[in-house]
């Protein structure tokens, strides 16, 4: 904790010292001056800044970690499976414990506390799975059924009659799960001889690959054996069409190719009030460092970096979450978004991450061919807006 502290402290006077910088590099550019040294003392501010913000949200996730108990000391749940599933790892035993685990195509279900911990990990490493919601199934989609409205309602006098008024309609909107892959390998020798902790090891490989696969899908998968992106239901996306509430709506930002003040007042009171309370802001790091010099009328930053253990960055009093596979700014991109993502996007997690071990397609390698099906899709999507860099309208 202290050196966390520290680390805002740092970030705070590098924040302080930015702004002067900016401010002497606008002065500068009003008098008609050269700014080649201002840009270049702000790069590097911003760089230190870039820096001190990651580390800041790095102590966040270790605190997120230790509020979710992951890694804990508990002894496994089931105790047998998991030494039956580590021995078949090492040397390909196979044992009756085992059998609960099979399928029809001679996988095996990895122990409970080994799926938990690729979970944990994976919300830690994913930013869309700390900010979205989550459902697990047992089965290979989930179904949500919408209110579509149409209920009629009428005065009527003491002794009026009553007659029969429109029901309002439902409509279901189902989620298919996609299968995602991790094949990482391992020398039979090491295997044989090494005191590592193989689950460990495996649970590392297989979190690596699937976060970076996940974070992308959730953003921009098409929905054909994966999730269907965030950013394929905004206005004119592949998906606009397909949730029956419609599109996720979209601000202009207020410039042909850039983001101003103006756009990021906008997105924040085009939201409904009902979804501001859990609100926040997703973009790239590349995007922070834009959106970090613009200024309100009063001449105060808008985004202001995070002082406080726990707490992230602020942009216009909201929360803001990097997501690294999000756009840059660039002319008709939807750069930013900003909504409560909790309410907005689910991700649904097939219950079960499957391990085959293969000791034959590359000798001397023993390959770990594991597999997990995740699905995900809007289920609302007007407690969203996105931010599309053009002019204003």
């Amino acid at each position: 904790m202290t050196d966390i502290n520290k680390t805002i402290e740092d970030l705070g006077r590098s924040f302080e010292e930015f702004k002067s910088t900016h401010t002497q590099e606008l002065n500068a550019l009003k008098a008609g001056n050269s700014t080649a040294d201002f840009q270049a003392k702000q790069d590097k501010i911003n760089a230190d800044i870039d820096r001190l913000q990651q580390e800041v949200e790095d102590a966040h996730t270790k605190i997120a970690a230790a509020q979710m108990g992951a890694g804990g000391g508990s002894g496994p749940k089931d105790k047998e499976y998991s030494d039956a599933f580590s021995a078949h790892m090492k040397k390909g035993d196979v044992q009756a414990a085992l059998n609960k685990g099979a399928d029809a195509e001679g996988g095996y279900l990895t122990p409970t506390e080994w799926d938990r911990t690729i979970t944990d990990k994976l919300v830690l490493v994913s930013p869309m799975r700390q900010i979205c919601g989550v459902q697990t199934t047992s089965k290979n989609a989930y179904t949500k059924l919408f209110n579509m409205g149409g209920t009629a309602s009428g005065w009527v006098g003491e002794t009026a009659a009553r007659p029969e008024t429109a029901t309002g309609t439902l409509q279901p909107m189902t989620i298919t799960t996609g299968e995602i892959y991790a094949n990482p390998a391992a020398t039979q020798q090491i295997l044989d001889d090494a005191e590592i902790n193989l689950e460990a090891w495996l649970a590392g490989e297989v979190q690596t690959e699937f976060a970076k696969q996940e974070g992308l899908a959730f953003l921009s998968g098409d929905g054909v054996n994966k999730p269907k992106g965030l950013l394929t239901y905004v206005t004119g996306g592949t998906n606009a069409t397909a949730h029956p509430f419609g599109a996720i709506a979209q601000v202009n930002s207020g410039a042909a190719a850039a983001i101003t003040t103006d756009g990021i007042v906008d997105i924040v009171y085009s939201l409904p009030s009902a979804f501001t309370g859990n609100a926040r802001f997703i973009m790239n790091r590349k995007t922070q460092g834009l959106v970090r010099k613009l200024k309100d009328g009063q001449g105060n930053y808008i985004w202001q970096p995070s002082y406080v253990a726990g707490q992230p960055a602020t942009l216009a009093g909201f929360a803001v979450t990097e997501v690294p596979d999000m756009p840059d700014v660039a002319a008709n991109a939807n750069a930013v978004m900003f909504g409560d993502f909790k309410q907005g996007y689910l991700i649904v997690d097939r219950i079960g991450v499957r391990v085959l071990r293969d000791p034959y397609t590359k000798k001397p390698y023993v390959l770990f061919y594991t597999t997990k099906r995740v699905g995900g899709a809007v289920v609302n999507p007007e407690c969203m807006r996105s931010l599309k860099i053009a002019a204003s309208a």
